[in-house]
């Protein structure tokens, strides 16, 4: 509320005609007048609905200060709109002016000019320096978050754990804290600690994670300080490895037959179809005020295309339809305590495709269509499925009992065992989902891959297809994230390459996403213009080649090499330029090679395979490259 502020010789004023936001009033205060006043122009604002008792509370003490430093007794209150180009609506504006009056009127005479009528008025300002004052009414509220219910309800669900096998065979679960019975985890380990972490604590201590150390050590991603928790900044290394993860898994969604679509980050929290979905999606979301509305940032890309799917016409002939968006970014408001490097954090690039299906067996097989892909994915990306990862099933118990062959065909599909949970009813929005889960040294698991079934939000959002009947019908929607979160899929294999170093192995990245792949290591600089040549003979294969220029021992350059995991290091001398052979360490391979420069480049090609490329993402000269991490 904005309020004006005017020590006056005296206010009159006279009501000539109402507005369509007219309060109805008594004869009384068609007119009045008051001498020696304080005399308060206000103006209701939008951003005070829902705030009145605040609002009226805060502009009291206000008027109150100001009344007793002029010394006044007298108090007329005038509705005043040109102080503000953002008003409230007339009633939350009348319920201020009425409560300003009631709070006043105890210790002052009070008069109120009425709300929503043009009047006529006199003024006369005494014009000393404190007669006239304008203020601004602001209520600081405690930030809110907000928690859908379905949210809540995840926090005192019911469930049946057990464990799903590739025959059939369901194995009900008794787990109390760390113990676990009803299952023989012999050689499955990693399925027990998936087990104890879902049913258990959602989030448990332990070990490190190791890849935050390796994010820094290699120069790729790093803790933003100036940016709110949970958002990282990217160094070039590790923006074009996150880069060709993005294109590559954008790639294979689309040859999946998914049509690419783009779509807003921030929606209305207002909009009667979002506000209903917030509460069936268990995630807190970030909020933001505009200077129109209340908004969230999105959590998914699902708003994007179930609105663009409201507006599509579509036959049953069409259907699947499939949709697909990159969102970079994505916002969840994950708990300060819960953050974790590129495992957990507040922004991140999700890969979402949906489907829209006729029925529920087209849904099935769309399903493991989508599974297929998803395996293919993440095993070409670097993160072997099955023996890397874990499979979760969650479903309602009536899905469960009339789809469980579809459940035991998810499990023979994936390659092992699933840890299953089966709940008494249904909390969310589907009725059935699958993820491909990591499990940490310390026995978390991670959620990469995604599929859900959706039963609700198509007649939610209205979107409806034309059957072989000619009448509309209501598609069943399919959520999938054929990768996971690409910062997770990056986690996984720094976390991954970590284990290999645990295990007396030598840690890497998959080759095509070395941000060096080839270096060329000159022992003193006489050898430098020869290398120069060399590494422009690699200009027709698709590898990042750079030089070690720097004026470091041949020692300590092989070793920085070694400590950047790069797959092929060349050391030239005098004794390569005679005999035209190239010296190639390659990692993981105790022995060098002696090869010839065509024989490398073959080799090159091979381990590049049909992976997505791109170029050097540094200078190509290593004395050329400042240092991003300390």
């Amino acid at each position: 509320m904005k309020i004006l502020l005017i020590h006056s010789d005296y206010l009159r004023y006279e009501v000539k005609k109402d507005t369509p936001v007219a309060e109805e009033i008594e004869e009384e205060m068609k007119e009045g007048e008051m001498e020696e006043c304080l005399s308060v122009f206000t103006a209701v604002e939008e951003k005070d609905e829902g705030k009145v008792d605040k609002v009226v509370e805060l502009g009291i003490e206000e008027i109150t200060d100001t009344a007793e430093k002029l010394d006044v007794a007298k108090i007329m209150i005038y509705p005043y709109a040109h102080l503000s180009s953002d008003l409230g609506d007339p009633d939350t504006a009348v319920e201020v002016l009425e409560g300003l009056e009631e709070g006043l009127i105890e210790d002052y005479e009070v008069h109120r000019s009425p709300f929503g009528w043009y009047k006529a008025f006199q003024l006369s300002c005494k014009g000393h320096p404190l007669s006239e004052l304008s203020k601004e009414i602001i209520v600081e509220e405690e930030e809110k978050e907000v928690i859908s219910k379905a949210l809540k309800a995840e926090e005192t669900l019911e469930s049946t754990w057990g464990v799903l096998e590739e025959d059939g065979t369901f194995h009900e679960l008794d787990i109390e804290g760390d113990e676990v019975t009803g299952y023989d985890f012999k050689g499955k380990e990693k399925l027990k600690d998936f087990a104890i972490y879902e049913a258990g604590k959602k989030e448990k201590g332990g070990i490190e994670s190791a890849h935050i150390d390796l994010m820094r050590k290699h120069e790729m991603v790093d803790y933003e300080p100036g940016s709110d928790p949970g958002n990282l900044r990217y160094y070039p290394k590790g923006r074009m490895v996150k880069g060709l993860l993005e294109n590559f898994v954008s790639q294979k969604t689309r040859e999946y037959g998914a049509m690419e679509i783009e779509s807003p980050v921030m929606y209305d929290m207002d909009h009667p179809t979002l506000k209903k979905y917030l509460d069936r999606f268990p995630e807190r979301q970030y909020q933001i005020e505009t200077p129109d509305k209340d908004v969230f940032l999105r959590f998914a890309a699902c708003f994007g295309q179930f609105l663009m799917g409201h507006d599509m016409t579509i036959s049953y002939r069409q259907l699947p339809i499939r949709l697909y968006e990159l969102t970079r970014y994505s916002f969840r408001m994950e708990q300060r305590g819960e953050l974790s490097g590129l495992r957990r954090l507040r922004a991140f690039t999700m890969p979402d495709s949906h489907a829209l299906c006729q029925d529920i067996d087209q849904s099935k097989d769309e399903m493991m269509t989508r599974m297929d892909l998803a395996t293919r994915v993440l095993n070409d990306v670097g993160i072997n499925v099955p023996h890397g990862l874990e499979l979760g099933i969650r479903c309602t118990k009536d899905f469960f009992e009339e789809n469980k062959d579809h459940l035991v065909e998810t499990v023979k599909n994936y390659g092992k065992p699933a840890l299953v949970e089966i709940w008494d009813e249904r909390f969310f929005y589907y009725v059935f989902k699958y993820e491909f889960n990591y499990i940490d040294r310390s026995g978390r698991a991670s959620a990469l891959v995604t599929d859900q079934l959706d039963v609700e939000n198509a007649e939610r959002y209205g979107i409806t297809y034309v059957d072989e009947d000619g009448n509309e019908k209501h598609p069943y929607l399919l959520h999938l994230s054929p990768s996971g979160a690409i910062e997770r899929v990056m986690f996984t294999l720094l976390e991954n390459a970590a284990l290999q170093e645990e295990k007396g192995e030598k840690p890497e990245f998959p080759y095509w996403l070395a941000p060096t792949q080839l270096r060329f290591v000159p022992i003193s600089d006489d050898q430098l213009d020869y290398v120069g040549e060399l590494a422009e003979e690699f200009e027709d294969v698709e590898v990042r080649v750079d030089i070690d220029d720097t004026d470091r021992t041949v020692g300590k350059k092989i070793r920085a090499a070694e400590k950047e995991w790069i797959p092929y290091v060349v050391v030239i001398g005098p004794d390569e330029i005679e005999s035209g052979k190239l010296s190639v360490r390659i990692r993981g391979e105790e022995k060098q090679k002696t090869m010839a420069l065509e024989e490398l480049k073959s080799e090159l090609e091979e381990r590049q395979g049909d992976m997505l490329f791109r170029d050097l993402p540094l200078p190509k000269m290593v004395s050329k490259r400042p240092l991003f991490v300390g």
